[in-house]
């Protein structure tokens, strides 16, 4: 039994933000982070292997320096690491990049237990595309937000937050999971997690690894297969700070700020 955990090295949006002239992230000059929910979705694998002893293996696609990302995560517990990363991938928007990593899973290999998990969304693009997109290249069931999850054999019984409530679903594995914070608490490296994770086995799939899958062709990935391209990225103007009105007569303040707006 596997749990797959695909992961995103993102831009550690809480620092400066640089974007260059053509309106694109200039991701190398931006400090990096896992995706905040990629975390959660690690941390369910985890708990699944805590619980079953499954293999935990994470997925990224990205450039070569990804590696340490996969390390960090390594270190948290997973037990082997997959970096998909090639020129040929450059480029790729969510239904170009769900095509190589569905390939790299295939590479994988999905049994008839394990469990797909990916986080809802990445913080960079807020698109929530690309896990709900892997399930439906690899013909896996899929929920999404989910918050809870109980296994039952080979099914999985999971809460799926909803706008106005949640929704109790039941899912027959192999399937695919996106996760959202709700679901857990991530878990921090070990020290032991730390000195033993280049110990671990990490794998390199690029395009010649990949190209025998039938999801791989060259008019579907990369910048070429990417039916969707970001036309600019730019920082939003700061809002002004708030007005803090204190003391006794905060009413009285309030009104005379309003009457000043004309707005009584």
């Amino acid at each position: 039994m596997k749990a797959i955990v695909c992961v995103k090295q993102v831009p550690d949006t809480s620092g400066k933000v640089a974007v260059k002239p053509d309106g694109t992230l200039d991701r190398a000059s931006m400090a990096t982070i896992t995706n905040p929910d990629d975390l959660n979705a690690l941390e369910a694998a985890l708990q699944l292997k805590d619980a079953t002893g499954c293999e935990v293996v994470v997925v990224t696609m990205g450039p070569p320096p990804a590696e340490g990302m996969l390390r960090e995560l390594m270190a948290r517990g997973a037990d082997r690491a997959v970096l998909i990363s090639g020129r040929e991938f450059g480029g790729s928007d969510t239904f170009a990049t769900s095509q190589i990593i569905a390939a790299a899973i295939n590479k994988i290999g999905v049994g008839p237990e394990d469990v797909v998990f990916c986080g809802r969304q990445a913080i960079d693009g807020d698109t929530a595309q690309v896990g709900p997109q892997i399930a439906e290249k690899l013909h896996l069931p899929q929920v999404t937000y989910v918050a809870d999850i109980q296994k039952d054999g080979n099914s999985l019984t999971v809460k799926r937050m909803l706008e106005d409530g949640f929704m109790m679903v039941k899912v027959q594995t192999p399937c695919l999971l996106t996760c959202i914070k709700e679901l857990n608490q991530p878990r921090y490296m070990s020290i032991n997690g730390i000195f033993t994770c280049y110990d671990k086995p990490m794998e390199v799939y690029d395009y010649n690894a990949l190209k025998d899958d039938p999801l791989i062709e060259v008019d579907t990935i990369g910048l070429k297969g990417s039916p969707t391209n970001v036309f600019k990225s730019f920082t939003p103007p700061q809002k002004g700070a708030g007005t803090m009105l204190t003391g006794d007569d905060v009413a009285a303040q309030l009104a005379g700020v309003l009457a000043k707006k004309h707005l009584i």
